[in-house]
């Protein structure tokens, strides 16, 4: 071979589980005709096992600097979005999971503005298109807040 990895079996320590590439890459699909997001990046060299959604900078006043969604969905329906803001002073962190822990439930969110450890118990939707609208808006509320300030 030469040295391209075998994406059937990638895995990532969140949850042991294999990667779910035609989702990741269903998803992208999705995304790219989205007008929130400028790009969609598949696989970056940074994050090999995720598609990270940049969003438009619009939706956000000139203190933030960048904002972007990384995305990870595994086969057994475990996954990871984890929302992140670039801004003038510091970040935002914002993660949705589903996988198994030690430190909370298999669903759980790691609130803003750090997404510390732990987070808090939460329940997610089953179906994977539930999630996405669920985060989708939970962010869609955050990008109003900073106008309504």
């Amino acid at each position: 071979m030469s040295g391209e990895r075998d994406d059937a079996r990638s895995t990532d320590d969140v949850s042991g589980a294999p990667i779910d590439f035609d989702r990741l890459n269903v998803v992208a699909e999705r995304f790219s005709t989205n007008d929130r997001f400028t790009e969609i990046e598949v696989q970056p060299e940074f994050a090999p096992t995720r598609i990270v959604c940049l969003y438009d900078p619009g939706f956000y006043p000139r203190r933030v600097h960048s904002a972007r969604l990384e995305i990870v969905w595994f086969e057994n329906g475990d996954f990871s979005l984890h929302y992140h803001e670039g801004h003038e002073n510091g970040t935002f962190d914002h993660r949705w999971d589903r996988h198994p822990s030690d430190h909370n439930t298999r669903d759980h969110v790691h609130p803003g503005p750090d997404a510390s450890t732990p987070g808090d118990d939460a329940s997610h939707p089953e179906e994977w298109r539930d999630v996405l609208s669920m985060v989708l808006s939970e962010i869609e509320d955050r990008q109003r807040a900073f106008w309504t300030e």
